[in-house]
């Protein structure tokens, strides 16, 4: 039988093609953000972190994941079977709805990736980078894949059990990233230095150039979650657009009103905070459930970040403040503001369905986070008992660029108007990258 035969759209197939690649660039947008976030010791580092995660993330996912998270479900509404153990079974003839199965494993697989991405910039600039490449996968099998399963595999008890909603990842990638980050920060300890030393940002352009490729790709994440070229994917995709907008604003009145200074640096956290939010919510709300979603969480999490200063947890990037509390802002308000013409049937406190859904989005919130977090923080721990999680006060003082990867993101072999650096500065960085 061929692919038309069995209901193959190739409206729905080229969207979602285009969306994969959007979703993808997302953690080199990622990479970006992040690496402009740290200081210039430490650049190169952040970015590895979030490539390797690419390469970690792709073979753990076509060997295991895909089918632990959307295989059919295994009892309970826990986990998926082991039917598609590295992709058997799935060929260019399968089709999930109107798209290839393939495109469709694909496409969830850039979900999986950006997820662990996320969760390296709660830990910057101290994190051993071979630690890193163990604990990655196995994040990702045992969070990451267990919960995406729970929201939208095939009898996932919040999706079928429950009857809560998330459209594009509240759960799975937002709670479950700024869950995870927490737990990391715990386990490792902050910086050296923190709440003492200034830790500013080292490159602002790189940081607003990082944060409009996710804006971008975004679109991909929340419009192609709709698995199709349709009238739920246009309007998942203004409401990204508007929530993006509102979250920008929000922050910045705070910034504002607190600071007296409206900075790039708020401008883009405050647009990411409306994404993440709008993020479970895209599909379910009006565009005027958008805008408030938006506003709310670009208000509050431009407080939220900081949060670690008062509680003492050093949340290098603001994975906290942003992705966790962002992610439960948006996966509540579900209950507040979705409306019967975009969820089917479900609707929020504001549109006469009552206090029912947001108890249910409630529940959700709740187990996602408590397991993302106990899981990760008993991952953490194992791995840094076996291999240790931490870098070294040398290596962290140092930078991990040239101690870790040998290299420097910038030449300071010149400083300004062409001035040789001090013979004295040239055997240092050389012993350095000797040792490392």
């Amino acid at each position: 039988m061929t692919l038309a035969a069995q209901g193959l759209d190739t409206g729905d197939t080229a969207w979602l093609l285009a969306a994969t690649a959007l979703v993808l660039l997302m953690t080199p947008g990622l990479a970006l953000f992040y690496g402009g976030m740290v200081r210039t010791k430490s650049v190169l580092n952040m970015l590895m972190m979030s490539f390797v995660s690419i390469a970690l993330v792709t073979v753990v996912w076509l060997a295991a994941g895909y089918s632990l998270a959307f295989g059919e479900d295994a009892g309970g509404g826990l986990i998926g079977g082991l039917d598609h153990l590295g992709m058997a079974g799935i060929g260019p003839d399968s089709v999930h709805g109107t798209v290839p199965t393939l495109l469709f494993a694909t496409f969830q697989l850039t979900f999986a990736i950006i997820t662990a991405a996320l969760v390296s910039g709660a830990v910057a600039d101290r994190t051993k980078f071979g630690a890193w490449l163990v604990l990655v996968p196995l994040w990702a099998l045992l969070v990451y894949v267990p919960v995406a399963h729970w929201t939208w595999g095939p009898g996932g008890w919040i999706l079928d059990g429950l009857g809560a909603l998330d459209f594009a990842g509240g759960l799975p990638v937002e709670i479950t990233s700024g869950a995870s980050g927490l737990a990391l920060c715990l386990v490792l300890g902050p910086r050296l230095g923190f709440g003492k030393d200034a830790m500013r940002p080292h490159n602002l352009p790189m940081v607003m150039l990082g944060a409009g490729l996710l804006w971008f790709g975004w679109f991909g994440f929340n419009a192609g979650s709709a698995l199709g070229a349709n009238g739920l994917a246009a309007a998942a995709f203004l409401n990204t657009l508007a929530a993006g907008c509102t979250g920008l604003l929000g922050w910045l009145f705070v910034e504002q009103r607190r600071d007296g200074h409206p900075t790039t640096l708020g401008a883009a956290s405050g647009a990411v905070a409306g994404l993440v939010a709008i993020t479970p919510s895209c599909g379910s709300v009006s565009l005027l459930g958008a805008l408030v979603i938006g506003l709310t969480a670009g208000a509050v999490c431009s407080w939220a970040v900081g949060w670690k200063f008062r509680f003492g947890y050093d949340d290098s990037l603001d994975v906290v403040g942003v992705h966790l509390v962002g992610g439960v802002i948006g996966t509540l308000l579900i209950g507040v503001f979705a409306v019967e013409e975009m969820t089917g049937g479900v609707e929020g406190l504001l549109y006469g369905g009552g206090l029912a859904q947001l108890g249910k989005q409630l529940v959700a919130v709740a187990a996602v986070g408590a397991y993302a977090f106990a899981v990760t923080y008993g991952l953490a721990k194992l791995v840094d008992r076996v291999l240790g999680l931490r870098a070294s006060e040398e290596q962290e003082r140092t930078g991990l660029d040239l101690t870790v990867h040998a290299e420097s993101a910038y030449d300071h072999g010149v400083l300004g108007h062409g001035a040789p650096v001090s013979s004295s500065v040239v055997p240092a960085a050389r012993k350095v990258e000797s040792q490392a």
